[in-house]
């Protein structure tokens, strides 16, 4: 019996986790992840979180030190969508090391309890006016082969709402006249989920105008452009459409505008024209109306 309850002692999970059960833990969360854009956020929001833990000595994981946390986010001034998401990242790695064997259910449980910092009265990221939206796509020099280019980036993120990696790895079979309308028909976003999107008229323009003076015929749809003002390559990096909208912000003023600042801008835009918030939804591709 003594034997037994010793064995029964030595399995319990633990309250402390160290740097290689914190590293082990991480590396599960990030495999769970399938989109490129959520490992991203996630890695970068445990390893700031796994810095802090190990910075004091012999901190159990519990409800009360993530409770901590949470206030060392918040005495950095961080926006409250900031800190939701790192505490997010937190509740992750606890359900993950409990699956693992690493961390008493309890304990987990407690941690799920952590409240998030309120939203209300915050605004989340920037988004443009009709008419900011109309200047910013226009900046481009219609003139030039990246000129085109960049009109064509800047009218499908405002006037259909996507990412950079789905813009990116949007190709030629993805335009298609669906109806009497162009949609973007079939287009894998986060986590593999699949939706058509409709097309503007001027968003379409946009694109013929690229696709005449670059004489692309197939594959991705957009490509890097060399300064000579020739293509190169078959495709185009998230960081090229990056500098793409920080350059045209920036004849705007507008300095501190992402290219997901766009992608909110749609949504807003939609929303004020008079757009069902689930169709919103739909054309975001967000799988909970909570998020849209």
């Amino acid at each position: 019996m003594r034997r037994k309850n010793r064995r029964t002692k030595s399995g319990r999970p633990k309250i402390k986790l160290g740097l290689p059960e914190l590293e082990y833990v991480k590396t599960a969360v990030l495999n769970s992840l399938r989109s490129l854009e959520s490992q991203r956020s996630y890695q970068h929001s445990i390893n700031e979180f796994v810095d802090w833990y190990c910075s004091s000595p012999r901190l159990s994981f519990n409800k009360a030190v993530v409770t901590r946390y949470r206030i060392h986010l918040e005495d950095r001034h961080l926006a409250p969508g900031t800190i939701n998401v790192r505490l997010a990242a937190v509740r992750r790695l606890a359900y993950e090391a409990t699956d693992s064997g690493l961390l008493s259910p309890d304990l987990a449980a407690g941690i799920r309890r952590v409240k998030g910092s309120k939203k209300l009265g915050f605004r989340l990221g920037n988004w443009l006016t009709a008419d900011e939206a109309r200047q910013l796509w226009q900046l481009p020099d219609p003139l030039t082969l990246k000129g085109k280019r960049d009109r064509a980036i800047l009218a499908v993120l405002l006037g259909c709402g996507l990412r950079r990696r789905e813009l990116t790895e949007l190709s030629l079979k993805h335009v298609q006249r669906r109806e009497d309308h162009w949609a973007i028909v079939d287009l894998i976003g986060k986590r593999g989920h699949v939706r058509t999107i409709p097309m503007p008229d001027w968003v379409k323009h946009t694109i013929d105008l690229w696709l005449l003076a670059s004489s692309v015929a197939d594959g991705r749809l957009f490509r890097r452009v060399c300064r000579t003002g020739s293509i190169w390559g078959d495709e185009m990096t998230e960081k090229v459409v990056w500098h793409v909208v920080k350059h045209y912000a920036g004849m705007l003023g507008l300095t501190k505008l992402a290219p997901h600042d766009l992608r909110r801008s749609c949504a807003r835009l939609c929303h004020t024209s008079g757009g069902e918030l689930e169709q919103i939804q739909f054309l975001l591709g967000h799988v909970s109306v909570q998020t849209t």
